[in-house]
């Protein structure tokens, strides 16, 4: 079988375990090129692996063995994004005491590529995010929330390009809308813009001006609200944007055991993936580029 046929029989999301005794990179020829993005979301301050005594998440997550298994991809491909869907902050004392210090530090010592902003990032205001910058070496990416008159102007880009291999791939911010959710006085003269109209004209700036191989969302709307359906979700922004290939989201601590397979508002598909909270899981999409175009596997691993 082919390996085209084989990812496109198995739904594009599934991982991609070899077959035959043979691995993935049996199928490959020296003209793919082969990208892996993993990523988090709502880690909230969980430095260490959940106690030995928690019912449902013993002696798992933890920034400790989170590195291990990033450095071991990495060695595996260099060619490797690591990538956050915000929530970084608020859950331990870690958060308490320092105020986000040891969450930004151990963020860059793993070499995290970009972050996006999540409601709890402003729990100790927009002026305690602004205080632990310093500490991330890696950059902000939001391009919704308009930071003009704030402390973070200037500080978060919409979008990043990086180029791995000659591909170029796109990733931008989007966040949730903060009144109602947050308390005004923490996020001051932050102002939300559309999450559907800026994710279109951040999809067209990186495909058609950026000229982008592959275009990622980094979204803390939330994967999907079955009870209010009229609310902005991941699903949601999928189905109504097109020139997206991946969302990587948050906010709704969904697991999921793989990325789920959306339509976007011209028929095609966009992979949409969350790995739950805590640092418990880490997500992996690969994405194979040829002539003939790109495919994606993915699957969510336990930490």
């Amino acid at each position: 079988m082919k390996r085209r046929t084989f990812i496109q029989q198995s739904g594009a999301a599934s991982l991609f375990l070899g077959l035959g005794g043979l691995s993935l990179q049996s199928f490959q020829n020296k003209d793919t090129k082969h990208i892996t993005i993993l990523h988090t979301n709502d880690v909230h301050s969980h430095i260490e692996p959940f106690p030995a005594t928690d019912r449902r998440n013993a002696n798992r997550g933890g920034f400790s063995r989170r590195a291990t298994i990033v450095n071991s991809i990495r060695k595996e491909n260099p060619n490797t994004l690591l990538l956050d869907a915000g929530d970084i902050f608020q859950g331990t004392p870690y958060f308490n005491f320092y105020g986000g210090e040891i969450e930004f530090k151990l963020m860059s010592l793993l070499k995290y590529d970009a972050a996006t902003i999540g409601n709890h990032d402003f729990d100790n205001s927009i002026e305690g995010l602004y205080k632990q910058l310093p500490h991330a070496k890696f950059d902000f990416l939001s391009a919704n929330y308009d930071f003009k008159n704030t402390v973070m102007d200037t500080h978060v880009k919409p979008y990043k390009v990086f180029v791995k291999d000659s591909i170029r791939i796109g990733v931008f911010g989007i966040g949730i809308e903060l009144d109602g959710l947050v308390d005004k006085r923490m996020y001051k003269e932050t102002k939300y813009l559309d999450p559907v109209t800026v994710a279109q004209d951040m999809s067209r700036i990186l495909k058609d001006e950026e000229h982008c191989d592959l275009v990622i969302c980094l979204s803390h709307l939330g994967y999907n609200y079955k009870r209010n359906p009229d609310k902005i979700s991941d699903l949601k922004l999928a189905s109504l944007t097109k020139g997206i290939d991946l969302i990587i989201g948050g906010h709704t601590h969904t697991f999921l055991k793989k990325p789920t397979i959306a339509k976007n508002s011209v028929g095609k598909n966009v992979l949409v993936n969350q790995v739950g909270w805590g640092g418990i899981n880490l997500g992996r999409i690969d994405f194979y580029f040829d002539k003939a175009g790109k495919e994606s596997t993915g699957t969510n691993i336990i930490v």
